[in-house]
């Protein structure tokens, strides 16, 4: 079954909406879930261009490197027995760059086409359950690590996915370097300005507008709209002055029209800061200008090493008996109008491209890209 979702409703509808999801689930209390706190949002730009922007944070490293999926790569799902290979087999219709995850040059959970379609996969732990495969259509199917890259290389539109991806099954199946099945739901933007939350829960697809342009983790997506209205009081204009008694008492500070903003980890504060300052983003400058918007803005949102711990034991926590932390491994910011993607990692601040322009789209291969590279640091001198 497949759900989509129009956002023309009473925030009433979007509160009844999340609370039914929340109780039909269950929320985890208590339990112990992978850390994740990757977070994204669009900015547009004055030329009617838009940039989109992500942070990619994980309880194990990640391994990634950049890769470009040229036109015409055969690419093979993984059916739900686990297989690889066994699945739905397609070829590249558009060439498709990105990072990769694990080792794995076909999984690519931040990308962006040639058609300027963006978009990536976040963790959703807890929520996610993939659809279950009838005997007989494993030809059908790809495994949920799969699914930004199937969207890339097929598809050059919000309305086309809307269209295509239903005709796909999307299976939970163990990925084996992951430990286990890989729990995500995904965030897509055209060109044309719409995108896309794409989740599968309860082993349904649902397809919903975002107008927002942000996303984050778990909950659901309606959950974080539904909260979202709480701080309709945020501004990025000072307050007023106070006035008690004649006694006029004004801002002490500049920034007190956001006081209140959420400041912590929680993916349910990150999306609201991350909203709240995508909103309020200069308008004025050009979608390349938007560009170092975009990474200043992702800068709010960086792990600072020691800030979010991992309790030993499991694949996502410490190594052997060790505690350990999560990072930013990497944040990313896809130039939609001007096909430019921007790569920036925890150990090399210095911007990396892959500009279509100068890459060979066409060729039927894989091409993978180390991001190793050494920094650079000018020393100055009188």
């Amino acid at each position: 079954m497949v759900r989509v979702v129009k956002v023309k409703v009473q925030v009433a509808v979007w509160r009844r909406r999340a609370l039914g999801v929340i109780s039909a689930l269950g929320v985890l209390a208590g339990s112990s879930l992978p850390a994740q706190a990757c977070t994204s949002f669009v900015l547009k730009g004055s030329d009617g261009g838009r940039v989109y922007g992500r942070t990619m944070e994980f309880g194990q490293p990640l391994g990634s490197q950049a890769v470009l999926i040229q036109r015409g790569t055969p690419l093979r799902g993984n059916g739900p027995d686990g297989g690889v290979g066994n699945g739905l087999q397609w070829t590249s219709r558009y060439a498709v760059v990105g990072l990769n995850a694990l080792g794995l040059n076909d999984v690519v959970p931040d990308g962006m086409n040639e058609k300027g379609l963006a978009g990536g996969l976040l963790y959703f732990a807890g929520y996610a359950q993939f659809q279950s495969v009838p005997s007989g259509e494993t030809k059908r199917s790809i495994n949920s690590a799969q699914l930004l890259t199937y969207v890339l290389t097929n598809f050059a539109t919000i309305d086309e996915v809307k269209r295509g991806l239903p005709q796909v099954l999307v299976n939970g199946a163990a990925v084996k370097v992951f430990g286990g099945p890989l729990p995500i739901h995904m965030t897509l933007h055209d060109r044309s300005g719409k995108s896309l939350s794409v989740e599968y829960i309860k082993g349904e697809l649902t397809m919903m507008d975002n107008p927002t342009g942000t996303y984050t983790n778990d909950p659901p997506f309606p959950y974080h709209l539904a909260a979202a209205g709480n701080y309709a009081n945020l501004s990025a204009m000072p307050p007023a002055e106070l006035t008690v008694n004649g006694l006029k008492l004004p801002p002490a500070s500049t920034g007190g029209g956001l006081h209140g903003l959420p400041g912590d980890f929680l993916s349910t504060s990150r999306f609201i800061r991350a909203l709240m300052l995508s909103h309020f983003a200069p308008r004025n400058l050009t979608t390349q200008q938007q560009v170092g918007t975009a990474f200043r803005l992702l800068g709010q949102f960086d792990l600072p090493p020691g800030s979010i711990l991992l309790p030993p034991g499991g694949s996502f926590g410490g190594a052997g008996s060790a505690t350990t932390y999560e990072i930013t491994e990497w944040s990313v910011v896809a130039d939609q109008k001007n096909l430019v993607y921007y790569v920036q990692t925890y150990e090399n601040p210095a911007l990396r491209t892959l500009n279509f322009d100068q890459l060979p789209l066409d060729g039927g291969a894989i091409k993978v890209m180390p991001l190793d590279q050494p920094v650079e640091v000018t020393v100055l001198k009188p």
